[in-house]
């Protein structure tokens, strides 16, 4: 019983909110159903943005998110100025019951590798 247990858990991927995994958002992101979420602050955003990015603060993830990522599998892209935002929106969206977050890290090292959408 433990055995099965065990080999089921090796089985299925971890989701290990926090972590930065920008090589896993850009290959999310060349997804056609993929959703990318900045969580910085409106002056932040103005001062340069990932094209296609909607502006959503963290604070205002949990009530504006379904209207932005109806469908709850599809992969959600977030990055803010340091990824520490974006982690704590990685870990709202986990508890909300999105299987595919990914936190991008911050928007200085990823807007020199993030494809034009």
């Amino acid at each position: 019983m433990y055995r099965v247990l065990l080999l089921l858990l090796m089985a299925t991927p971890a989701v290990i909110a926090g972590e930065v995994d920008q090589s896993a958002a850009i290959a999310a992101l060349q997804r056609d159903d993929s959703v990318l979420i900045d969580v910085r602050t409106a002056q932040e955003y103005a001062e340069g943005a990932l094209p296609g990015a909607t502006r959503i603060e963290t604070r205002d993830l949990a009530e504006r998110i379904a209207g932005i990522a109806p469908d709850k599998e599809a992969p959600v892209v977030l990055y803010c100025r340091s990824g520490r935002r974006s982690s704590a929106a990685q870990d709202l969206l986990l508890e909300m019951g999105y299987s595919q977050v990914i936190n991008a890290g911050g928007y200085g090292d990823l807007k020199a590798v993030v494809p034009p959408r």
